[in-house]
C-alpha cells in the first residue's frame, strides 16, 4: 500500500486520491450527504410503500374503488391506501428507522423497518377487533408483505449506493481518534481495512508521553499525530474532523472528557467514546447510568430457550424447503459425477458438532475417489493457517468437482445434516476431530452453537480467508447471534455464491 504524504504541521500536504490504507489530514467537510441522504431514504420509502399499497389495493379489490366499513358510509378505496401510506411513514418515524446514527450499517435499520410495518398492521387489527371496523383483511395480509418487503429492499439499494460511494471518498465521516497506540491502532486498522465502514481517519491524539507531532504506523499506513490530548480542539478544526472517537477515556479523565464533549458541541462534531471491546454487536449492549456513570452492561449471548426453538423451526422448514426445491437439480448432479469419475456420488467426513458431539457431514464428491489417503503426499502444497488444510489448484478435484466448489453445490446434501439437526443453515464452520483437539477454551466456544451450512466465514472470503480471521468471525458470530443476521447471512452467502468469491 502506498504511504501518505508526510504531515506538515504548517501547511497541510495535497489530498491525493483515495486509496485504501492512505491517511490524509482533510481541509474542510460538510455533513450535507447525511441529510441528502436521510431525505432520499424518507422519498423513497414513501414511493415503495405507495406503490406496494396501490398494487395491494388491485389484487385484493380491483375494479371496485370503494370499502364499506361496519355502520359507516363508503369510503374510496384510494383515500384508505393514502391513509395507510402515511399511518405507516409515521410509524417508521415513531420507531426511529430514519435515525442518522443508524442508517447505513449494521441490522438496527433493517430491525426498525420491519418493526414499524408491524407495529401498523398490529395496531390496524386491533382497532378492527375491538370495534368491528370490518376492514378489509385480505387488503393488509397482500400489503404488509409487499410494503415491508419493498422497504428492506429500497434501504438495501440505498446501502450499495453508498458503499459505492465510499470507496470513491465519498460519503464519508472523517474521524480523529483519541488514545495511547495500544488502543488507538486496533480501531484505527478496521476502519482503514474497509472504506464501506464509512470512516476515514484524519489522525490521532495522544498523550503526551508518547510524544507530540509526527506520525503513527498502522498497519502499512502512516496516520498524523496531531498531538497531545490538550491539542483536540486545534486537531478537529485543522484536520476537518466530524466525529471524535476516544479510546482511552481513562487517561483522558472525567474532567477532560466532559469539557471536551462541550468543545466539540460547538464545532459541530460527533464523540464517540471505544469501550475497547471488539466483536460484540449492538443488540447485546445498553447504557446504564449509575450515580451519573455510564456503565455499559453487555448482555451474555442467548442460545437457549424461545431463541434456540425459533432458530430450530427456522432450520427445519427451511431445509425441507430448500430440498424439496432443488431436488431435480441435485438430481442432474449426482448423475453428473457419477458419469464423471469413478467413486461414489456422496461423500461423508466425521464433523464435530455443538458440544463437541460427533457426526456424519454428507457432501457432493468433488474429488477423486481416495482423496483423503493423497492428502500426507501434497502437505508441501498447503496454503492453509493453522488446523486448515486448502490447495488452491487441487489436483484430487475432478471436472465436476471444480465446477460444482466454484458454486458451492457441493455443500448442498448438508440439507440432509440440517434436517436430522446436526447443523444449521447459518453457524460456524463445520470443523475437524483433529481440529478441535487443539482447541483452546477461547477457540473451543465455537461448540456452544451447531455447525452452519454457510455462516460470516463463507460471505467474508471463504476459502481466502486466514485460519485467525476464520476463527475471529465464527466466534463473533456465536457471541452476537439473531435470526436478523442470520436472514443477512443467507442472503449474503446468494450473492457471494453467484460472484464466486473465495471459492476453490
Amino acid at each position: 500500500m502506498a504511504r501518505s504524504q508526510a504531515f506538515d504541521a504548517v501547511g497541510q500536504p495535497e489530498r491525493p486520491a483515495f486509496r485504501l490504507g492512505v491517511v490524509w489530514p482533510a481541509r474542510e467537510h460538510s455533513r450535507g450527504w447525511l441529510s441528502l441522504y436521510a431525505t432520499r431514504l424518507v422519498w423513497s420509502d414513501a414511493l415503495f410503500v405507495l406503490v406496494a399499497v396501490l398494487l395491494a389495493q388491485q389484487i385484493r379489490f380491483g375494479s371496485d374503488s370503494t370499502l364499506q366499513p361496519n355502520g359507516a358510509s363508503a369510503i374510496p378505496a384510494g383515500i384508505v391506501s393514502v391513509t395507510l401510506v402515511v399511518t405507516w411513514m409515521l410509524s417508521l418515524k415513531v420507531f426511529q428507522a430514519f435515525d442518522r446514527r443508524i442508517l447505513g450499517a449494521g441490522s438496527v435499520e433493517y430491525s426498525r423497518v420491519v418493526t414499524s410495518s408491524f407495529a401498523v398492521f398490529g395496531v390496524l387489527a386491533i382497532l378492527d377487533l375491538l370495534f368491528n371496523l370490518n376492514i378489509a383483511r385480505g387488503f393488509l395480509a397482500i400489503a404488509l408483505p409487499l410494503g415491508t418487503s419493498a422497504l428492506l429492499a429500497s434501504r438495501w439499494l440505498w446501502r450499495r449506493h453508498l458503499a459505492h460511494q465510499r470507496t470513491r471518498s465519498k460519503n464519508l465521516e472523517h474521524i480523529l481518534v483519541i488514545g495511547g497506540r495500544r488502543s488507538a491502532v486496533p480501531l484505527m486498522d478496521r476502519l482503514m481495512i474497509n472504506p464501506k465502514l464509512g470512516y476515514h481517519v484524519v489522525g490521532v491524539c495522544v498523550p503526551m508521553k508518547e510524544g507530540r507531532r509526527g506520525e503513527m504506523s498502522v498497519g502499512e499506513a502512516k496516520v498524523p499525530i496531531w498531538g497531545s490530548f490538550a491539542d483536540v480542539r486545534e486537531a478537529v478544526q485543522k484536520s476537518g474532523a466530524t466525529t471524535v472517537a476516544v479510546t482511552s477515556a481513562e487517561a483522558l479523565g472525567h474532567t477532560a472528557m466532559q469539557e471536551l464533549a462541550w468543545d466539540l458541541q460547538g464545532l459541530d462534531v460527533d464523540m464517540v467514546v471505544s469501550p475497547g471491546i471488539l466483536d460484540v454487536a449492538g443488540p447485546r449492549m445498553m447504557v446504564r447510568p449509575v450515580s451519573g456513570l455510564p456503565l455499559l452492561h453487555i448482555d451474555k449471548p442467548s442460545y437457549e430457550g424461545a431463541n434456540r426453538f425459533r432458530k430450530a423451526a427456522f432450520d427445519l422448514t427451511g431445509s425441507i424447503f430448500i430440498l424439496l426445491a432443488l431436488l431435480p437439480a441435485l438430481s442432474l448432479i449426482a448423475v453428473a459425477i457419477k458419469l464423471d469419475s469413478s467413486g461414489p456420488v456422496f461423500y461423508r467426513a466425521d464433523r464435530v458438532g455443538v458440544g463437541n458431539g460427533r457426526f456424519r457431514m454428507w457432501k457432493f464428491r468433488s474429488m477423486v475417489k481416495d482423496a483423503d489417503a493423497l492428502k500426507a503426499d501434497l502437505r508441501n502444497l498447503d496454503e492453509g493457517a493453522g488446523a486448515l488444510f486448502k490447495i488452491r489448484d487441487d489436483p484430487r478435484v475432478t471436472r465436476v468437482g471444480n465446477f460444482i466448489r466454484r458454486y458451492s453445490l457441493d455443500e448442498l446434501p448438508q440439507l440432509l445434516n440440517v434436517v436430522t439437526g446436526d447443523m444449521s443453515l447459518v453457524g460456524p464452520r463445520p470443523p475437524l476431530p483433529e481440529e478441535v483437539e487443539k482447541y483452546d477454551g477461547r477457540v473451543a466456544r465455537r461448540m456452544l452453537v451447531k455447525p452452519g451450512m454457510t455462516g460470516l466465514w463463507q460471505v467474508s472470503g471463504r476459502s481466502d480467508l486466514s485460519w485467525e480471521e476464520s476463527v475471529r468471525l465464527d466466534l463473533s458470530y456465536v457471541e452476537n447471534w439473531s435470526m436478523m443476521q442470520d436472514f443477512v447471512i443467507l442472503w449474503r452467502t446468494f450473492r457471494a455464491v453467484v460472484a464466486k468469491e473465495g471459492a476453490y
